[in-house]
């Protein structure tokens, strides 16, 4: 049953981490999953609703409701996708250059204190070790 508490310690973690993020993204007038897109988005060409769940893992009802609302707002842009029409490209306005030039600074700002308690060494330790079970664990999907 090692594997049953080494999972829930990472998924201790996750949350933990989400509920620390959660807080500090709410404070600046967004929900995760919106930060989620504008971060995804920022400094990137136009991409399908596909791509950006691939890159946010978000599943495609959360993402739809997330664009829609971002939509509303003009942060970002839907087109029709000219190389599959069956598709549209979603990419940032200008006022979500302009929210992501002011969010995504002071979202890693915010972490870097957290940061800096793990040297690099560690840090890459960790990420080999979670591709590891990633990888294992992808072989039963």
């Amino acid at each position: 049953m090692q594997f049953i508490r080494t999972i829930r310690e990472l998924l201790n973690v996750a949350h933990l981490f989400e509920t620390i993020s959660s807080t500090h993204v709410r404070s600046l007038g967004l929900t995760p999953g919106q930060f989620d897109v504008i971060a995804t988005l920022g400094n990137q060409p136009p991409m399908t609703c596909k791509e950006l769940a691939n890159k946010t893992l978000m599943v495609k009802g959360n993402l739809t409701v997330i664009l829609e609302g971002l939509l509303k707002k003009g942060f970002i842009t839907r087109t029709i996708n000219p190389t599959d029409g069956r598709s549209a490209l979603i990419g940032l306005t200008e006022l979500g250059v302009d929210l992501f030039n002011k969010v995504f600074p002071a979202v890693t700002q915010f972490f870097e204190p957290i940061c800096t308690q793990f040297d690099e060494k560690e840090m890459e330790q960790l990420r080999q070790e979670l591709i590891l079970v990633k990888n294992k664990l992808n072989q039963f999907i």
